[in-house]
């Protein structure tokens, strides 16, 4: 039971308060990701270890930040958010003080694991927050805060930039890495689990959602679990594996410095594309969200995860031509973002409220188990010469999963609901 039961009203327990203060958590901790490539040269300047050893601590933060969450999601379920949270932003702000005085490879893997952990359990408990305070528009909450860690790092990306030129790595990670872990703590105390009265008026029809509610042991018990986890998988590799390229395609296709005119902004292809990539990677994920709450979430899933194969398609065709590698590299995000929202929502609408957090972490570490197939990308492009292969590879991805999702999760979703309690949902206490 959680301890998190106060009696008396409090606006922080407005739901819309809970979700702002969930995207801000997430904002808190987009550097941690998002940010690290500004450092990776830096360092290796510095102590020359060489980039490929450098980026191990990038990995082992990925790692501990998706393989840990069903754990640290576990704990938030039982005992409530605050403490956890609060533990996570301490955590988020020794790992980047630890990078700042890092001198060896070791103390720098370790300030990647600890930073890892302590994201994951932002993440996971922001994730399940909008799950739990919006069964009614999971879509849309699941995707702002999703679009805060996609996007969360636009703003502070350029200051960050500014103080590794002036005053040097080991004073940006300081400087920022105890900005986010307070930012992370002030958060956790203002988190609340939502109580039956809070969300009193809210309730949705048992036709898009179950009104039981399972615990981890019995979700995992599903086929309904494996089919989401397979088809997460597969859309996070494929996407991972045609993005995580983007730079030496861009130098392979002779585009990367070519100028690009667009939207009233001129810059190199590579930079323009990279920066509007991560711009729609952030719009993409309330957009679908949105719209699944509207049309459903499989046929949503159908049109975002073929919009993205298409995308792919014109990209590997078009990107000889700088503008257009501009474009169809941005529409590539568009189409592959929404995973971070769609399946958090779907797997609320499956298996509950009650235990939300804990249920999508454990589907969370489809993104683990992806990061650690995506290097099969490369062997197939340094095996083949090009390429090609690893495009089409992300292609049939795509399209398998929109296949996936209109023919079998689809159908699947309709006996599962038929066969749970014919109610409309409402908030369990």
């Amino acid at each position: 039971m959680s301890t998190d039961q106060s009696s008396a009203p409090s606006p922080s327990r407005n739901r819309w308060f809970q979700l702002l203060v969930g995207i801000v958590g997430m904002v808190a901790i987009a550097n941690l990701q998002y940010g690290w490539t500004l450092f990776v040269g830096p360092i290796d300047s510095k102590f020359h270890w060489g980039k490929a050893a450098i980026q191990v601590a990038f990995t082992l933060f990925v790692l501990a930040e998706t393989w840990l969450v069903p754990l640290e999601a576990y704990f938030v379920d039982r005992y409530g958010p605050r403490v956890i949270v609060a533990v996570g932003g301490i955590l988020v702000g020794i790992a980047w003080a630890l990078n700042s005085i890092a001198d060896s490879l070791t103390m720098l893997y370790a300030g990647g694991v600890l930073g890892g952990i302590g994201a994951g359990i932002v993440y996971g408990t922001a994730s399940g927050a909008a799950l739990k305070w919006f069964p009614d528009r999971r879509g849309l909450a699941a995707g702002l805060t999703a679009a805060g860690f996609g996007a969360g790092s636009a703003l502070t990306i350029i200051p960050i930039a500014n103080q590794i030129k002036a005053s040097g790595y080991e004073s940006a990670f300081l400087t920022w890495g105890v900005l986010q872990g307070v930012v992370v703590v002030i958060c956790a105390f203002l988190m609340h689990v939502p109580r039956k009265e809070d969300l009193a008026e809210v309730t949705v029809s048992s036709e898009t959602q179950t009104a039981r509610d399972f615990t981890p042991v019995e979700m995992l018990k599903t086929p309904a679990f494996y089919l989401l986890y397979v088809m997460m998988t597969m859309l996070a590799m494929g996407g991972l594996m045609a993005t995580a390229q983007l730079g030496p395609i861009a130098k392979d296709f002779k585009v990367a410095d070519n100028s690009v005119s667009l939207l009233g902004l001129t810059m190199a292809a590579l930079p323009f594309a990279l920066s509007l990539d991560r711009i729609l990677n952030g719009i993409t994920r309330p957009f679908f969200g949105w719209v699944s709450d509207h049309i459903g979430r499989e046929n949503t899933m159908f049109i975002a995860f073929g919009l993205e194969g298409v995308a792919i398609f014109l990209l590997i065709t078009f990107a000889h031509i700088p503008v257009l590698f501009v474009v169809f590299s941005g529409l590539t995000f568009f189409g592959w973002g929404e995973i971070y929202s769609l399946f958090p929502a779907t797997c609320g609408d499956l298996f509950g409220r009650k235990f939300a957090t804990t249920n999508y972490g454990l589907l969370y570490t489809a993104k683990g188990t992806a990061s650690l197939l995506v290097p099969i990308g490369s062997l197939i492009a340094g095996s083949s010469g090009n390429w090609y292969p690893v495009f089409m590879l992300a292609i049939a991805f795509d399209w398998i999963g929109a296949l996936l999702a209109l023919f079998v999760l689809k159908p699947l979703r309709k006996r599962w609901l038929v066969s749970q309690p014919t109610e409309a949902v409402a908030v369990p206490a």
